[in-house]
């Protein structure tokens, strides 16, 4: 017999809902069945390139569908808590894009929601997918480095598209720029620091070279604190060229460093590497799979689909969205402060 397919529907047609449609398409027991796409344009092109799948501009239509198991949002971030609690309610299980919500609050609202329906809820941190930064983990988890001590996490890029209608330079709609990409990272510093607990404190500090938007920060940096000292270190620039993204990793045995490049953040051809050292031999580990946020999307739906029909494991739950926002929340206030903020300030 044939193993029913997992039938997604997507809410959100843009430039990044259209590649969340791609790798859905391209997801081995995947299917796309609905899309809600914003105005008449977008669903006609949503119809020409997906001509199976329903479509309309009332996402409320497709959480109507009895044959929608799963839905992917893809929309601004201050859309995300109203869409995703429709999502829930309609009792489908939930695929959506960082950052989780604005606040800690809406976090834990969607996270009570979900565990009340019995609905997954995984969270768009899809760089824990990659073949390069989930091998950093890997190795940290195996003792290559012995006890993490000190993680970096670095991107400089260009400055952030606008988005639709220009909402992500809107910071009504945005809440603060460091929820828009920099909670990727916060996310790593936990993930690869886990063995040390939870993180403590966020302080933080930024500057904006845009005199009348002074709270888009186009550079910022922030150390996180973990017990007994161990901490990382998470930094931005946005007034840098290209995408160029590095992680290195400090222990009490080795280290270990890995770097991604491209033309842009989107870029199929990137360039990356991982090196390690044991303290007295550098060696190059291979990473056979091409990565990038592209393939990872792909990576991320294949996640979806074995949770969904296998009962697998989720790699980005609501738990660690609600921390990536909370370490985000805390930054921000350490920003606007110029104190560190202990992160039993934040989460209620």
């Amino acid at each position: 017999m044939t193993t029913p397919g997992v039938r997604f529907g997507l809410i959100g047609y843009g430039a990044w809902g259209q590649c969340h449609a791609e790798a859905i398409r391209k997801t081995d027991g995947a299917e796309l069945v609905a899309i809600a796409a914003k105005s008449e344009s977008t669903c006609a092109s949503a119809r020409e390139a997906f001509p199976e799948a329903a479509v309309s501009t009332d996402y409320r239509d497709l959480l109507a569908r009895d044959d929608v198991d799963i839905v992917d949002v893809v929309l601004p971030s201050f859309l995300h808590h109203e869409v995703a609690s429709a999502v829930l309610q309609a009792g489908k299980h939930l695929l959506l894009e960082k950052p989780m919500c604005l606040t800690v609050e809406q976090c834990d609202d969607l996270n009570r929601q979900a565990s009340a329906g019995g609905r997954l809820l995984a969270i768009g941190h899809e760089l824990r997918l990659s073949s390069l930064w989930s091998k950093v983990k890997q190795m940290i988890d195996e003792g290559f480095v012995g006890e993490p001590q000190y993680v970096l996490v670095e991107l400089s890029r260009n400055p952030y598209r606008l988005g639709a209608d220009g909402w992500r330079y809107d910071i009504d709609r945005v809440g603060n720029w460091i929820l828009e990409e920099p909670i990727h990272f916060f996310d790593f510093a936990r993930w690869y620091l886990s063995s040390a607990g939870e993180p403590v404190s966020v302080f933080a500090t930024a500057n904006s070279r845009q005199p009348n938007h002074p709270e888009l920060q186009d550079n910022f940096s922030a150390i996180v604190k973990f017990n007994g000292g161990k901490y990382a270190v998470v930094s931005q620039s946005l007034s840098m060229f290209e995408h160029h993204q590095t992680v290195k990793v400090a222990g009490t045995k080795g280290s270990l460093w890995a770097s991604w490049s491209g033309a842009m953040d989107r870029t199929l051809h990137p360039t990356f590497f991982l090196k390690t050292s044991d303290g007295e031999t550098v060696t190059d580990i291979p990473i056979e799979k091409i990565t990038g946020e592209v393939y990872e999307l792909e990576d991320e739906m294949a996640m979806l689909v074995r949770a969904v029909r296998d009962d697998k494991p989720l790699m980005t739950t609501g738990a660690d969205g609600k921390w990536s926002v909370a370490m985000c929340v805390a930054a921000q206030r350490s920003v606007e402060t110029g104190n560190p903020v202990d992160m039993s300030e934040v989460l209620p």
